[in-house]
C-alpha cells in the first residue's frame, strides 16, 4: 500500500433510509406516473415509475413506506405522483 492509500478513504455505501432522507432534504422536485406495483418475497410494496427530466425518460422503482402503504389508491398504476430526485444522477429518485 502505498503513502496516498492510507489517506485515501473508501466510500461508504448509504442505506436506503440514508438515501431518502438526503433525496428528501435535497432532491429537486418533479411529477411522474406509476407503471406498476408488486409485493417482493419480504412483504414489501415496490412501485415502478416514470419521469421526465430535460425531454429525457426515466423509470425507476422505490419502496413504499409504511405510511404510503396506508394510501394505496395514491400508489395504484395510473396515478400520478411526486417524485425527487437527485441533480446529478437522475435516475437516483424516490416516491413522495
Amino acid at each position: 500500500m502505498g503513502i496516498l492509500g492510507i489517506f485515501k478513504r473508501r466510500a461508504k455505501t448509504p442505506t436506503d433510509e440514508e438515501r431518502r432522507n438526503v433525496l428528501l432534504k435535497n432532491g429537486r422536485l418533479t411529477e411522474g406516473t406509476i407503471i406498476d406495483a408488486e409485493v417482493n418475497e419480504l412483504g414489501e410494496e415496490i412501485i415502478y415509475f416514470v419521469y421526465c427530466i430535460n425531454g429525457v425518460d426515466f423509470e425507476s422503482s422505490d419502496r413504499l413506506t409504511a405510511q404510503q402503504r396506508l394510501d394505496r389508491i395514491s400508489y395504484a398504476p395510473g396515478a400520478k405522483i411526486g417524485i425527487r430526485y437527485e441533480t446529478r444522477n437522475h435516475g437516483n429518485a424516490i416516491v413522495v
